[in-house]
């Protein structure tokens, strides 16, 4: 039995809302992501020094900005992709602020997530971006490639458009082969294979997709982590897949509010946090069964699920916890943001134990 611990090690109040917080790679700085009250963007780099944490850079832009991802730069580079309200993805070079490295009119509407593959060394191939929309977009991007996109997932005519909340990269482990999960406000979950740009499984999962993640992005397909809207965490192994049923999962409740985010743990594929709606954080770890295929009934071989164990959770905030990241350097060391203009410095202990 472990004593994990989710700890606050330093609070930073800030005078706008708050979306994205995100480690700079191989450093002790974060950058984080808002909105000012008149509806301008701002973004902030923080050094952490001794548990303190010191101002570095702000800079205010014409539109609110709502997330942000370093995983499609490299570790020298290490330039930040960032989603805005008005539909801008833009590359920028922290140390030249005022102009963006490379920028496109990605989406209508307000760029809800982003996520990246290929740099920092996580997943083979090109490094790449993905965006998620209102307009029900999902776009493919290559920083090489000016002003459009190298694939965009729709829906076909006539097809009803839902919003897409959240997308994810994985099954980056070879330079040809690449997934895309994408989440939408009704429910759906589906995975692209991005080899051969088709649906390669969907689903609905009943309420609002909110975050989903692979437990890795550089392996063959493992595990995938969703976060729903009524309180509900679901992880899929995707290891068997049954011709009728699909893949087998584990479920949970939790947080007893919206599950805003999943995020996994970069030292232990097992151990994921999540953040609630009600200002809680959560820490579980993914226990497998005994075999992860069985024969079903009809003679096909289908996945076993495994059990979700609650490590530890802790209230640290009044209002919606709207963003964690782990720092891929330092084991127990995150940051979150959250909806009462709060950044927080978190610690958790006793991971090796788990």
């Amino acid at each position: 039995m472990t004593n994990s611990r989710i700890l606050i090690l330093n609070e930073k109040s800030v005078n706008f809302t708050l979306f994205c917080v995100k480690w700079i790679p191989c450093s002790a700085r974060l950058a984080v992501l808002g909105s000012h009250p008149k509806g301008t963007g701002v973004w902030q780099i923080y050094s952490l020094s001794k548990g303190q944490l010191e101002l570095l850079t702000e800079v205010e832009k014409p539109f609110a900005m709502k997330c942000g991802t370093f995983a499609a730069s490299s570790f020298e580079n290490r330039l930040m992709a960032t989603g805005d309200f008005n539909g801008n993805l833009n590359l920028w070079d922290l140390e030249k602020p005022n102009s963006a490295v490379y920028s496109a009119s990605a989406h209508t509407s307000i760029i809800n997530d982003i996520d990246g593959v290929g740099g920092i060394n996580v997943g083979k191939g090109a490094a790449e971006l993905a965006t998620c929309s209102r307009d029900g977009c999902v776009k493919i991007w290559d920083a090489r490639q000016k002003d459009r996109p190298v694939a965009i997932l729709e829906p076909e005519e006539g097809q009803t458009r839902h919003d897409c909340w959240t997308v994810a990269f994985g099954g980056a482990y070879s330079s040809s082969d690449r997934l895309l999960a994408a989440g939408f406000d009704n429910g759906d979950l589906k995975i692209f294979d991005l080899k051969t740009m088709k649906v390669q499984w969907e689903t609905n999962v009943g309420n609002g997709i909110c975050s989903i993640e692979f437990d890795r992005k550089d392996i063959e397909q493992n595990k995938l982590t969703v976060c729903t809207l009524d309180s509900r965490i679901f992880v899929f192994d995707l290891t068997t897949k049954h011709p009728n049923k699909g893949y087998a999962f584990a479920r949970q409740k939790a947080h007893k509010s919206t599950v805003w985010s999943g995020t996994h743990l970069p030292q232990n594929r097992d151990v994921f946090m999540t953040t609630g709606g009600n200002g809680s954080l959560c820490l579980w770890q993914y226990e497998y069964p005994s075999k992860r295929s069985a024969k079903a009934t009809d003679g096909s071989p289908e996945g076993v699920a495994g059990n979700l164990k609650m490590i530890h959770e802790v209230g640290v905030a009044e209002q919606p916890i709207t963003s964690f990241n782990w720092n891929a350097d330092k084991l127990g060391l995150a940051a979150s943001t959250s909806f009462d203009q709060t950044l927080r410095i978190l610690a958790i202990t006793k991971l090796n134990c788990l």
